[in-house]
């Protein structure tokens, strides 16, 4: 009885070590085709453009106009990755506390400084792009940009009941929608979503601190 037992396990540990090795032989043999495309070039070059309104929510909040284009590469028929640049404008929104006579040298105030409620920005990204459905009909997107953008210009930029204080602030943008194929073979695109973007820079108002803009809004876009 035990040697019949003992037979068993041995048995089914061959047998588990072969279907293992299988396994091993078939995903070794599966990572030349993957490293294919990359070593003789054959990804997708894709390219965007885009433009979104995103409006500001909470106490301290700003609108954005943005103006982006995205070049990248797409590496299969459901993900895309690149690097994009664009133009954002900023129009900030002030409360009744902001007071910008009251504050001098002493408060950290740079009184030969301008202030502005509009000002703009260049958001620099990297860009990750899923798309689920067939590329040929209608289908949904993921996209997520992940990077920081810069002020232009040496102004205070008036928001809340205070400033910003960073020339250059962290950036996420994550938009979800749909892509309408514009030609047979889907590979030339509509795109329209709903959007997201937070901004995080310092801020001041009688003391230093840091802030969160908030946006909302929509965003319409062409792919090649």
């Amino acid at each position: 009885m035990k040697k019949g037992r003992i037979a068993a396990l041995a048995a089914a540990m061959f047998v588990g070590l072969g279907a293992a090795q299988a396994q091993y032989y078939q995903i070794a043999n599966q990572i030349p085709q993957m490293l294919r495309p990359a070593l003789t070039g054959g990804f997708n070059y894709k390219g965007f453009v885009d433009a979104s309104y995103i409006a500001g929510i909470g106490d301290r909040k700003a609108d954005f106009l943005e103006f982006t284009t995205t070049q990248g590469l797409r590496y299969s028929s459901w993900f895309f990755m690149g690097v994009g640049a664009g133009v954002d404008i900023l129009f900030s929104n002030t409360n009744d506390n902001y007071n910008p006579g009251q504050w001098g040298p002493s408060d950290g105030f740079d009184t030969s400084k301008g202030h502005t409620k509009t000002v703009c920005m260049i958001p620099l990204y990297s860009d990750f792009r899923f798309t689920i459905g067939d590329q040929k009909s209608t289908s949904f997107f993921i996209d997520l940009r992940i990077g920081a953008s810069f002020l232009v210009g040496n102004n205070y930029v008036e928001i809340g009941d205070g400033y910003l204080t960073n020339s250059q602030c962290f950036y996420l943008k994550p938009s979800v929608g749909l892509r309408i194929p514009l030609n047979e073979s889907g590979k030339q695109a509509l795109n329209v979503g709903l959007t997201y973007q937070l901004l995080t820079s310092d801020y001041w108002y009688r003391s230093s601190s840091n802030v969160t803009l908030n946006s909302f809004g929509a965003t319409v876009g062409f792919e090649w």
